[in-house]
């Protein structure tokens, strides 16, 4: 932050054919840093529904999905979530207008969401020319 602030005074204090630069230097951070209309929620209730999650998130534009992520066993919210919207500006409002705010009871923060990564591929044990499988665990147990 201290480098950009550096940047934005030496074109400040320089000609006036640098006012340009320092205005598109402004309009360039206060710019959307969304980069997809998918919102990560964060600090969810346990008794966050999807029903109330979609509530909350609906008056700031176009809700595509709101999904609260349960536990396969239980059922439960696990306390995060992730909201859809038709547009990035639309996510951009839900971004700034719900961030660390209260739903049920808790504070919120609303994220961009990541892009999902692919779990590594698990190798089967090849057994080895005896026929046995080879335990690869390396140490002492026991």
């Amino acid at each position: 932050m201290a480098f950009f602030s550096g940047i934005r005074r030496l074109i400040r204090d320089s000609s006036s054919s640098s006012s340009i630069l320092y205005s598109q230097l402004t309009s360039i951070r206060l710019t959307s840093t969304l980069t997809s209309p998918r919102l990560f929620v964060s600090g969810l209730s346990r008794l966050t529904t999807d029903e109330k999650l979609k509530e909350a998130f609906t008056p700031f534009g176009q809700l595509v999905e709101a999904k609260v992520i349960t536990d396969r066993i239980s059922g439960r919210s696990k306390g995060f979530g992730f909201v859809t919207y038709a547009s990035i500006e639309d996510a951009e409002k839900a971004k700034e207008g719900m961030n660390a705010k209260f739903l049920d009871g808790w504070v919120i923060f609303v994220d961009p969401a990541k892009p999902r990564e692919p779990k590594p591929l698990q190798s089967q044990p090849q057994p080895s020319e005896t026929g046995f499988t080879v335990n690869k665990t390396v140490g002492w147990c026991g």
